[in-house]
């Protein structure tokens, strides 16, 4: 029911998570980031906790092989549960268990991960890793064209409702959590338009946090 990407920027440190998938509101159960640590994507009849529960694992200082390994190893149903993993160091690694539901696949490339279930072809998360590979621009605008190229090389085997984009930068709040959480029609399309709203502003919210007198009000909506 879910396909997603899981990746770091090798240049600013960055994580992100891009996801979509045919229940509602998927980046809120399954999308986890931590600034500074990694990103963990949770899916396939999910446990929202175990995104948080590797994060914690690699913040110790486990690989997100070793992180992933730990959770196969010591937790209740993970039969029923996929997960990816990208860690501090580029480093990546899945876990498909042998409930995973219809066609799957997973695929692992430079800094990035990708997984789904219930695909339309076991190939789609290998062409999204190329995508994002490939792709020009900061890290959101990799993951919303390896997104794309999910659906387009087939996404899952029926239509996708929902999609999300998280990302962590240096401080310990998401600095871009961009949702489509029910549309019959165009998700992924949906989130890329957000992305491309909100993307000119992101690091001025930031700043605006961090140093209100000097940062810019030109362009940037308040928040009162």
């Amino acid at each position: 029911m879910t396909f997603s990407i899981a990746a770091r920027c090798a240049k600013t440190g960055r994580f992100g998570v891009a996801i979509s998938s045919s229940s509602p509101a998927v980046a809120a159960r399954c999308a986890h980031v931590r600034a500074g640590v990694g990103a963990v994507c949770s899916q396939n009849i999910t446990d929202p906790r175990l995104g948080p529960a590797a994060l914690d694992l690699m913040a110790l200082g486990a690989s997100a092989p070793a992180a992933l390994e730990a959770l196969a190893a010591s937790r209740a149903h993970i039969d029923h549960r996929q997960l990816t993993a990208v860690d501090a160091a580029g480093r990546t690694s899945t876990f498909s268990g042998s409930g995973t539901l219809g066609t799957w696949g997973v695929a692992e490339g430079r800094d990035c991960v990708a997984a789904g279930n219930l695909l339309a072809a076991p190939t789609v998360p290998a062409v999204m890793v190329a995508a994002f590979e490939t792709a020009e621009g900061e890290l959101g605008d990799r993951l919303i064209a390896a997104l794309q190229a999910g659906l387009a090389a087939g996404g899952e085997a029926g239509p996708v409702h929902s999609a999300g984009l998280l990302m962590a930068g240096e401080e310990a709040w998401p600095i871009a959590d961009l949702r489509v959480d029910w549309d019959e029609t165009d998700p992924i399309g949906r989130l890329a338009a957000l992305w491309a709203l909100y993307r000119p502003q992101m690091d001025a919210y930031v700043q605006r946090a961090l140093e209100p007198v000097a940062a810019p009000s030109y362009g940037v909506p308040g928040d009162e």
